[in-house]
């Protein structure tokens, strides 16, 4: 079987924002981190170079496949903020109806920019993301 590639690192997240390109990345990715935050009750932990995440759990795929896979996070990359809090059910559709500009594909939901949400729509969905996985696991 093979090892899993995306794991925890040592890197702190100020360590992985003072990498982006731009100012507003930055304070994208603390203001994303403090809604994570209230949302979870948990702090940060770097996966690979560029994703945040929040909790972890264990996880047995149908096909056999085992490994430690985070609850909730985010990436603030270059194109848009990745946030990985969509489970496909239609329980999200009011509040992704209410969020504001964006764009959803499996479990990942893409944001341009921050002002182009409604964060406290936002926050609901991390929220609800973290209580059904961690709920879940």
């Amino acid at each position: 079987m093979a090892e899993q590639k995306t794991k925890p690192t040592k890197v702190t997240l100020e360590e992985s924002l003072d990498t982006l390109p731009t100012e507003r990345r930055r304070d994208e990715g603390r203001k994303l981190d403090a809604i994570f935050r209230r949302a979870t009750g948990k702090k940060s932990v770097m996966w690979g170079p560029s994703i945040v995440r929040y909790g972890q759990y264990d996880y047995h795929s149908p096909g056999g496949a085992k490994g430690v896979w985070p609850v909730v996070g985010f990436s603030p990359r270059k194109a848009a903020l990745t946030l990985y809090v969509l489970n496909k059910s239609e329980a999200q559709s009011p509040d992704l109806a209410r969020l504001g500009k964006h764009k959803a594909k499996g479990v990942c939901l893409y944001i341009n920019k921050l002002e182009d949400v409604d964060l406290d729509v936002l926050e609901k969905l991390v929220r609800d993301a973290w209580e059904r996985n961690v709920n879940k696991s």
